[in-house]
């Protein structure tokens, strides 16, 4: 099975040392054995941090979003260091890269390509452009809420969803660098023109990735 992961920096840096990213690595390599493997790493926290500084010079979003493109292809490097030789040693920054490196058989990692593309919707990008048979998106609580369930204790989790449903559900997210949340429009919309299977779940335990493969976990959004 070809499979794209996307991990969000936050839960690779949330408390700023190598452990989560060992942590994944292991898991990956079991992955390996079975999978064609592709990653793609978002920047986090030091992103926003570094975002933010740049937005008080008065710099544009474009360029907002070019610095935190660069963040996160410093956390992708970070991730295929711990990867050691099973990972391909450069960071590609587009898709083309990504598939050509794929050819030596070796997991690829890679951050952000362009302004306006979230870590999400790099990953769902990628994933048709490879032709992956799924797409898992580890992030900071279990599935997709109608609400944020760190703010309301009553937000409800979907077991699925439909990509129409999903946009209804993010429609009022805004796009600015760095504001993404849980999902944006664009990765929706590409999940919903290529079917391929995404599930987002919880990345703060690793082995989450691995039960998704092969057993119902977090929310599965659907193109039916």
């Amino acid at each position: 099975m070809r499979i794209v992961i996307t991990i969000g920096g936050s839960i690779l840096l949330k408390e700023y040392d190598n452990k989560k990213f060992e942590a994944y690595a292991d898991v990956i390599r079991e992955l390996y054995n079975e999978h064609e493997i592709f990653i793609v790493v978002g920047g986090g926290r030091p992103a926003r941090d570094y975002i933010s500084v740049v937005r008080d010079m008065g710099e544009t979003e474009s360029i907002c979003d070019e610095i935190g493109i660069q963040v996160t292809r410093i956390n992708a490097r970070l991730l295929q260091l711990a990867l050691k030789d099973i990972a391909f040693p450069a960071i590609p920054v587009n898709f083309q890269q990504a598939l050509e490196y794929s050819a030596t058989n070796k997991i690829v990692v890679m951050g952000g390509t362009e302004p306006a593309h979230s870590t999400d919707a790099v990953g769902s990008i990628l994933a048709e452009f490879v032709g992956a048979d799924l797409v898992i998106n580890a992030t900071s609580v279990d599935g997709l809420y109608d609400k944020d369930p760190n703010k309301y204790d009553d937000a409800v989790m979907f077991d699925e969803v439909t990509a129409d449903n999903l946009m209804e559900i993010v429609s009022g997210n805004e796009t600015k660098a760095g504001t993404y949340e849980f999902i944006d429009k664009t990765a929706i919309e590409i999940i919903k023109r290529s079917g391929i299977k995404t599930v987002i779940l919880n990345g703060n335990n690793p082995e989450n990735v691995k039960k998704a493969i092969n057993e119902p976990i977090g929310t599965l959004i659907t193109t039916d």
